[in-house]
């Protein structure tokens, strides 16, 4: 069994669940400042201001997703806090924003599940 193309899939759908999360938050008045930012310790997904909030926020896109199940372990939310502190580092003018760490849900054939303030690290 070949799993290239089932990565491909699940890539191509990774992406437009990203896509459609970033147009879901600029309805809801964000301004998106970075998608995939990749830091040498992580990757945020989507990076949001609005106001004096900046959003971190990770994206999630499966095909079904149980009650209760924490779809983000402590170590890849502690690489997504990482890579928020580079981006910090890299755009001082954000240093003075409130951050904040959001989770998105997307499954197919519905609207995205924002969950704002998901964890803190």
């Amino acid at each position: 069994m070949n799993s290239r193309p089932q990565r491909r899939v699940a890539e191509r759908f990774g992406r437009h669940a990203e896509t459609l999360c970033v147009w879901w938050l600029r309805l809801r008045g964000y301004r998106v400042l970075a998608r995939r930012f990749a830091a040498g310790v992580g990757e945020i997904d989507i990076v949001a201001r609005r106001g004096s909030l900046l959003a971190v926020v990770e994206v999630k896109a499966r095909a079904d997703f149980q009650i209760g199940e924490s779809p983000l372990t402590s170590r890849q939310r502690g690489r997504i806090h990482r890579a928020a502190e580079v981006f910090l580092a890299r755009f001082p003018r954000f240093a003075n924003h409130d951050v904040r760490f959001d989770l998105m849900l997307v499954r197919p054939w519905r609207v995205p599940r924002h969950l704002t303030d998901a964890w803190r690290p």
